[in-house]
């Protein structure tokens, strides 16, 4: 695909996706910063539907995306709640996305991820006349939900100190019922609506276990909760789905829902949006009548979907655009030969190097959990730190680095113990470069950068829009996350470099289609990973429980490679294409390396001290 093309697509598909997000011009969408105090602050999306005025008030929801999401993660139920009519903030949780970090360990418990501030602004600030003060709301999924019913404690106990009503006056809590406990939700004065999927990964954590763990009909958290908002006398020792109990004007509305879904795609169901919708519809009467299941949310990301692969695409045409200055064009080599086709002793050799290399990518990643712990104390802890402050990517970087090392070995054994003995030739491998070819090679790969982050900064600029499909996304960034990508840049690296070697001087055969070749080498750098997400899944289809269960950070960092899985099957493709367009290894590596580093960098939490 040529460059012009890639720019019509994406202005095209984000011109549409922005008139998803705003309802066709009735909502006016803004980015807002608050400050919360102690140096903190939040960035929100303000969701401004034009019914709400002066005149007709609208109720406000704040919704509160979970651990290693940033709001973008749930603009669908932010597009869908403002169709209806109400007043939405998408917020950034801290550490996330745009927002600072908090000086607090536990973010969502002791301040709701900034949620607390907010609702405070609101009720007190004279901006936001078209807002109904008496109809204030939270909802959130994940470490969102646990902020949500967190809120509702905090603010019932500020209710009765105060006496008065809670200036949240209702909440919805979806995948998290941890904190569904009676020294919690004795306090809150808030309706609550409870949504938590049945195939719900983390719900070993809970009371039951096995697969009564995620059954709300039966499950302690649900019962408790329910029972919180009625009389000793009604309470129940099984819960109706969908059922509403207790009393709205008392605060004592209580509802569950248990859809069938897994954890990370519960926001991106039709059905629990639905329940969700149905559910404020109920608490705040929606200035807008609509059915539940008028939902137009999936185009957004249809759109946004369709920005995430071009973005990713463009990237080929703007570095051969840039490869045709002058300046640069010195880095074009000549294409080394292809390896001699392969032996049938090569072809073992191969596939049991292909395996080793995929069992060991499996076997290392969650020990590499363990080590990050120990070698990143603070950011494992969740406290602020300059020296590698991404909790979660911490492992990653480990365990790409050990790979990338353990990669070049296996690749210069195979050479001095098979390949040179058979006709292999290093200057095959495209490693031959001048000083001057790799600064310029490094300069390049620095515009491709600037040049791609610039295009979605222009984006975002017009349309309010990014490059992502569901909770994978390619953002927007602080200026101090150039400074991380600095940091992490040099350990990724050998393992994309290690890539692009192995890719072009080890999978590339006389004879052999390319289409077959990249897909090899794209399943070679995942497979590993893969193997992990099959494991854990095909043990909790038998089971109910998943396979890494021992705490949160090894179920956290299995959830984590929905995300990962996609960029290494895609890294090899570059690489090979980079070589193909210079005849040597190291552009694709810094590029890609670069560029897929900031986007891990930037979908993760970051405890950094600002």
């Amino acid at each position: 695909m040529k460059l012009h093309y890639c720019l019509a697509v994406l202005l095209i598909s984000s011109f549409f996706a922005s008139l998803i997000q705003n309802n066709f011009g009735k909502t006016d969408i803004s980015l807002e910063k608050l400050d919360t105090g102690n140096g903190q602050y939040i960035y929100y999306d303000l969701y401004k539907p034009d019914v709400a005025t002066v005149d007709s008030k609208s109720p406000f929801i704040a919704i509160i995306p979970g651990f290693q999401r940033s709001k973008e993660a749930l603009s669908n139920i932010a597009i869908e709640l403002s169709r209806r009519g109400h007043v939405v903030a998408l917020i950034d949780p801290y550490a996330q996305g745009l927002s600072s970090s908090s000086s607090s360990r536990r973010a969502a418990t002791t301040e709701g991820y900034g949620m607390f501030a907010l609702i405070e602004h609101v009720h007190s600030s004279e901006d936001f006349d078209y807002i109904n003060k008496n109809l204030l709301g939270t909802t959130g999924h994940s470490m969102g939900g646990n902020a949500a019913i967190r809120g509702a404690n905090y603010f019932g106990k500020q209710a009765a100190k105060e006496n008065t009503v809670s200036k949240l006056h209702s909440i919805y809590i979806s995948g998290y019922v941890l904190t569904l406990r009676e020294d919690i939700l004795e306090p809150a004065k808030s309706n609550m609506g409870i949504s938590y999927a049945l195939y719900d990964e983390g719900a070993f954590r809970n009371e039951l276990k096995g697969w009564d763990a995620a059954n709300m009909r039966i499950a302690p958290e649900s019962i408790t909760a329910v029972n919180s908002g009625l009389t000793v006398d009604e309470h129940v020792s099984k819960v109706e789905l969908g059922k509403y109990y207790g009393d709205m004007g008392n605060s004592t509305l209580r509802v569950v829902f248990n859809e069938p879904l897994l954890h990370p795609f519960q926001p991106y169901n039709s059905e629990a949006n639905a329940n969700q919708l149905s559910y404020f519809d109920k608490v705040f009467d929606s200035p807008i009548k609509l059915d539940p299941y008028d939902q137009i949310w999936q185009w957004k990301e249809l759109f946004t979907l369709i920005n995430m692969i071009v973005g990713f695409l463009l990237i080929i045409p703007l570095t051969r655009f840039l490869l045709g200055i002058n300046y640069f064009s010195s880095i074009v080599q000549t294409i080394p030969p292809a390896l001699p086709q392969q032996s049938n002793q090569g072809k073992i050799i191969f596939w049991l190097i292909f395996i080793i290399g995929a069992i060991v990518a499996c076997i290392t990643f969650i020990p590499m959990v363990d080590v990050a712990k120990q070698l990143f104390p603070t950011a494992a802890n969740r406290e602020l730190t300059w020296f590698f402050p991404q909790r979660m990517n911490n492992p990653v970087m480990l365990w790409a680095l050990l790979n990338g090392t353990i990669g070049f070995i296996l690749f210069f054994l195979s050479y001095h113990l098979f390949g040179k003995n058979h006709g292999v030739k290093k200057s095959s491998w495209g490693l031959d470069i001048t000083k001057t070819e790799l600064f310029k090679t490094i300069l390049l790969a620095l515009t491709v950068f600037v040049i791609y982050y610039l295009i979605l900064y222009i984006i975002y600029f017009l349309f309010h829009i990014d490059y992502r499909f569901w909770f994978m996304g390619v953002r927007i960034f602080q200026p101090e996350m150039l400074l991380v990508l600095t940091m992490y840049f040099p350990f990724f690296f050998i393992f994309f470099f290690s890539n692009s070697l192995r890719v072009n001087g080890a999978m590339r055969f006389e004879g052999q289609p390319e289409w077959l070749s990249r897909l090899i080498a794209g399943f070679a750098n995942s497979a590993g990973l893969m193997l992990i997400i099959v494991i854990q899944y095909s043990v909790f289809a038998t089971t109910g429980t998943v396979y890494w269960s021992t705490n949160n950070t090894d179920w956290l960092s299995v959830n984590l490679l929905f995300g990962i899985v996609p960029i290494m099957f895609i890294l090899p493709y570059f690489n090979r294409i980079f070589f193909q367009m210079t005849g040597r290894v190291y552009l694709g590596p810094i590029i890609t390396c670069l560029i897929f580093i900031m986007i891990l960098s930037t979908n993760t939490v970051v405890y950094l001290p600002l």
